[in-house]
Parts: structure tokens; sequence; C-alpha cells
């Protein structure tokens, strides 16, 4: 039976890129030897690292505008700690929206003082605030532009002098946007780009060297950006799967093309959690709602087990919301056709004819 995946991460992959990452842990190039397990300075993997890279600047639409790609290990958690200590030198500015950029205010408080400019904490994260101050004397701003616990997205970004930062987990690739008003951006792979084990970091290296702290070398971007994403051994395979996953998404016609069908997605199933009695949004605008991660519950528990099953019969995996909310999460990444959110629409017709 073909299964439907919606797990929120790691997350699904186009076909062919699990056809090819797994020809290439056999054999890697036509050298008879795995990718897993030959030398990540070798020839043919710094040609991966910097093909990888590049398609990231390319994508963005910010090659030749001061950026540099990376990609480092530690996940988006690492990246919490290691943006504020090369940037906050006194003070940061944080909107927080989510689990995840609470954590990130966590880390930054370790090395300065930290606004939090707005927060939907109260609400339980189910909406995106608006109308917030940024302080121009902070050193950057840092959002989270997505958040798939709860299922809201930042539609709009504020406008400010100062550097933006912006984790881009669970949405990077996925829509549009000027990409440059932000100076750093940094994503797991295993949200939207690639198997887990990899991060993206892409950073304007001119808001780098402005923090009188001493950075150790494993924390400093600059010494990734002077070793070219080598300082020390890669996740070559999870780079690798990366770099095939942008040159899927090139071949699809890049993040114009690809918005477009996330779109779809987006639409049809909101539609149906909209139209249909038995279920109920978690975000409370919809103008916040992700198009990533789409949050619903069931109006009745009872429901539940014969819901559930359905889901099995269809082949729907990974739907189950996080532990901390419960509910459901359908994760809609671009590599999940829209084929898989019409067999998820029809599963809960069919609870509603039959209930």
């Amino acid at each position: 039976m073909k299964k439907h995946n919606f797990s929120a991460g790691p997350c699904i992959l186009p076909q062919s890129v699990l056809q090819q990452s797994a020809e290439a842990v056999l054999n890697f190039n036509n050298s008879n030897l795995s990718l897993i397990e030959i030398s990540h300075r070798s020839k043919d993997f710094v040609a991966v690292m910097e093909n990888a890279r590049n398609l990231a600047l390319e994508h963005l639409g910010l090659q030749n505008k001061g950026y540099q790609a990376l990609f480092l290990q530690g996940g988006a958690s690492l990246q919490f700690l290691m943006a504020a200590y090369n940037l906050l030198e006194k003070k940061a500015a944080y909107l927080n929206t989510g689990t995840w950029s609470d954590k990130a205010i966590k880390e930054a408080k370790l090395l300065g003082e930290v606004v939090e400019v707005a927060t939907s904490k109260s609400e339980n994260f189910n909406f995106i605030p608006k109308n917030y101050t940024i302080p121009k004397d902070a050193d950057y701003f840092h959002c989270t532009s997505n958040n798939t616990i709860f299922g809201t997205q930042m539609r709009t970004f504020p406008e400010t002098e100062i550097p933006m930062v912006c984790d881009m987990s669970s949405d990077i690739f996925s829509r549009q946007l000027d990409f440059s008003k932000f100076s750093l951006i940094y994503a797991g792979a295993q949200k939207n780009m690639g198997p887990a084990g990899t991060t993206l970091v892409v950073i304007k290296e001119d808001i780098l060297g402005k923090v009188s702290r001493a950075i150790p070398s494993m924390l400093s971007y600059k010494v990734h950006i002077d070793k070219e994403s080598m300082f020390n051994t890669p996740a070559v395979f999870s780079v690798y799967v990366s770099m095939l996953t942008l040159e899927w998404l090139k071949e699809k016609g890049g993040i114009t093309a690809i918005e477009k069908v996330n779109k779809q997605k987006a639409e049809l199933l909101y539609s149906e959690i909209d139209r249909n009695p038995l279920f109920e949004g978690f975000v409370a605008e919809k103008e916040d709602r992700s198009k990533m991660n789409a949050t619903f519950n069931l109006k009745n528990d009872e429901l539940k087990a014969t819901f559930d099953d359905y889901l099995k019969q269809a082949g729907i995996n990974g739907l189950n919301g996080h532990r901390s909310v419960g509910g459901y999460r359908a994760s809609m990444y671009n590599a999940l056709p829209l084929e898989s959110v019409q067999i998820l629409v029809d599963v809960m017709q069919a609870i509603e004819k039959g209930a």
C-alpha cells in the first residue's frame, strides 16, 4: 500500500532523491565505494559540498550579494546559541511565537540581555503577534518563520534597520520571500530539505566580527566560512541528500513553482477543516495558519479511535500532533504530493458520513 507521509520531521523526501541516495550508499559516482565511506576531502565529495552551498544561495536569490552558505551540525538547537555567540554584544530582540523561539531566547540569555518584543505564549502560541516595536539599539532581531508544533507561520516580516535573524527550519525553500531582508537564516535540514544531521546556515558576512568575546572555533561562523564548511568532518550523507533535494527543487521550477503547489495543498486541507463539522483548527487567526503544518482537532474525542483506524487503512502516516499539544498535525512539506492531501481530505469526509 502506498504511504502518505505527513511526518513533521524527519520528513518526506522526493522518491527520486531517495533512489539516488540509496544508490550512492552502495556505489557513489561509479567509484565502487560508498558515499559514507569515502574521505570528505575527496574531490567527489568536495564537489557535493560546493554544489549544495551554491544551490542554497541560488534558490534564495542571494548569490553575489555578500552571503555565504554553510552546512553545519548540531541542528537548529545549536544555532540558538551560535547566533547569539557571534552577534550578541549587549542586547538582542526576540519575537516569541513558539517552543523553538522560546528555547532560542533561553540560550541567548546566557550571553546578554534579551528583549522579548512580543509573545503569544499566554494563548499557547495559537497566533502570531503583530504591531510590536523592535528596539533600534539591539544587536539583532530574531524570529521563527514557521512553528511546526502549533501550526502558525509569519506571513510578513518587520522592517528594521538592525540585522534580522530567522529560524526557517520548517518552511525554508517553500515560499518566495525577499531573503535579502535577512542577515542570518538557519534551518535544520530534516524539516523541508533533507535527512536529519545537517543544518543550513546562510549568513551575510558583514555582520560578523562585531562582538568582543572570544568565540570557540566550532561556534565561529567566520571559521566555518574560511574553511568552506569543512572545518571538521561534515555530515556527508545528509549534505549529499540535501544537495539532491535542492537539485530536485530546481528541476521543479524552484521556489516560485513549488509555492503554487504548497498553496494548493494548504487550501485543500484548510477548506475541509473549516467545512467539516467534526473538526476544528488550532490556530486562532486564519491569516496566521501555516502552509507547512496544519494543526487541528476532532471536536468529539470519542471518534478518535475510528478516525485513527480510517487513517491507517488509507496508508496515512505521521499525522499525530506534537506530544505537547495533542490533536493532529498534517505536515505538507515540498515533497508531499497534492494527492496525499486529497487522500486525507477523503478520509475526513468518510468519517463525517459514518458519524
